[in-house]
């Protein structure tokens, strides 16, 4: 079990923040391969399996725990004056 971010010290977040950031890299790609089957989808008149589920996909990439903790850490680092 992790532990909580206001709990580490300033070197442990700017590690976990370092993570994070490829992390959210790596969502970004998804997302944007997602994003654009559905426009493809989209263009070609083709509503359907090829639209809904890269559709799921991207909500379910968005509202991920791990983005909200990004969330949280962003904050945290800022209130430290870390970036």
């Amino acid at each position: 079990m992790p532990k909580e971010l206001s709990e580490l010290t300033d070197q442990e977040l700017l590690d976990e923040a370092k993570k994070m950031k490829s992390f959210s890299l790596i969502n970004a790609l998804i997302i944007g391969f997602l994003l654009g089957i559905v426009f493809y989808s989209v263009t070609k008149n083709t509503w359907g399996i090829f639209t809904l589920i890269p559709l799921f996909f991207v909500y379910k990439i968005v509202n991920d725990p791990k983005n909200k903790r990004n969330n949280e850490l962003e904050k945290l680092l800022k209130e430290r004056n870390l970036k």
